[in-house]
Formats: C-alpha cells, structure tokens, sequence
C-alpha cells in the first residue's frame, strides 16, 4: 500500500521511469542473500524468474570455465528474454550471483548500461561484506545497500 504510493509520486517525476521489475543477490550456495522487486502483485513471478535463471547461470560459468581456464567475464550478459522479461546475470569471483530482471518492452536499454549497474551493484556488495557487523551467508540487510538498489531501479533520463 505504501510502496504503490511512493511509485504513483515516482512515476509522477517529469522524465522519469522505471524500468527494472527486480533486482537479487543469491549466494554461491543459491539461496537469495537480498531480493528486490518493484511490484508486489507479481513477486512470485519474479521469484521464479530469478529461481530459473540459476540454471542458466551455472550453465554458462562452466562453460567460461572449461574455454577459460581461471580467467573469466564476470559479466554474464543476457541469460535469457521472456514476453515479459529480460534477464541479465553477474557472478563475482566468489561465486556470488546477481540477476537484473528488465521490463523486456524497454528497448532503450544497452548493454553498457547492465554492465554499470552490475559493477555498482558489486562495489555496494563489497561496501556489505566488508563490514564488521555483517556475517558473511546471512540476508543483506543494510540500509546503504538496499538505498542503492533503489537508485537502480529508478532510471532518471
């Protein structure tokens, strides 16, 4: 209820937009460390979406791994487009994933663009970890972190 009030007064901005549905960190592990949607009547959807591209993830990081040796991209590029959706993926040296799910009827969006939100991402991550009160495995919950992830979501332009 309040979040749908806050994006009415977003959407409201001249020259505003939204254009990412969500943003998650899953741990090498695969299980969410931080997930962020933006809206709510469809967060299972974007649950399920993050959840699948997983695979894909795991998929083309051994791929990289066998061709590569050690020596990797940790930019992953678009994992795979839906109707709905196009969804990017990242993975840190640590095996740590980021999945960036697009509104798929954007098409302004370049590449260069997810890259940049992907290394931000990463710095805000390293900013967590990095952290003394922060136990590594546990949910991210940092307030630096998740303001961040908001900027993202919202592109000014």
């Amino acid at each position: 209820m309040f979040g749908d009030s806050i994006r009415k007064c977003l959407a409201g901005l001249q020259g505003t937009q939204t254009w990412r549905v969500g943003i998650a960190v899953i741990a090498k592990e695969n299980y969410p460390l931080y997930i962020r949607s933006v809206a709510s009547q469809s967060e299972l959807k974007f649950h399920y979406t993050v959840h699948t591209s997983l695979d894909v993830v795991e998929e083309k990081i051994s791929a990289v791994g066998k061709s590569l040796g050690d020596q990797r991209e940790l930019y992953l590029g678009l994992l795979y487009p839906t109707e709905d959706y196009k969804v990017y993926g990242y993975v840190t040296n640590s095996k740590v994933k980021f999945v960036i799910v697009v509104d798929s009827s954007n098409t302004s969006l370049r590449d260069n663009e997810i890259r940049s939100m992907f290394r931000k991402l990463h710095n805000s991550f390293t900013d967590v970890m990095c952290n003394p009160f922060h136990n590594p495995g546990d949910p991210i919950q940092s307030k630096a972190f998740d303001g961040i992830v908001s900027g993202m979501m919202v592109q000014t332009g």
